[in-house]
């Protein structure tokens, strides 16, 4: 479970096989939210469902942040070889 003070960075695969990257602090809140509540980003609202398919914790919400900004500039190429770990 998260620690107290944890941020994640995460990627979600949308049904669509289309991926988001967002931030939290609450992992398993957050894709609840994206797969079954209106809190959930509009982008994936109607990409539903959404499966998370990676994460990183970060110690405060910049560091995530600036993370989540890197990602989000990688293309689609780049995000798979990040997936594949």
């Amino acid at each position: 479970m998260a620690k107290e003070g944890s941020w994640y960075v995460y990627i979600l695969e949308c049904a669509d096989n289309t991926l988001y990257t967002g931030v939290t602090t609450d992992l398993i809140r957050r894709v609840e939210e994206h797969n079954h509540s209106p809190k959930g980003a509009k982008y994936t609202r109607v990409r539903r469902p959404v499966a998370l398919v990676h994460s990183e914790t970060f110690n405060d919400r910049s560091s995530a942040c600036v993370r989540e900004a890197a990602i989000k500039k990688l293309s689609r190429e780049e995000k798979q070889i990040l997936l594949k770990g």
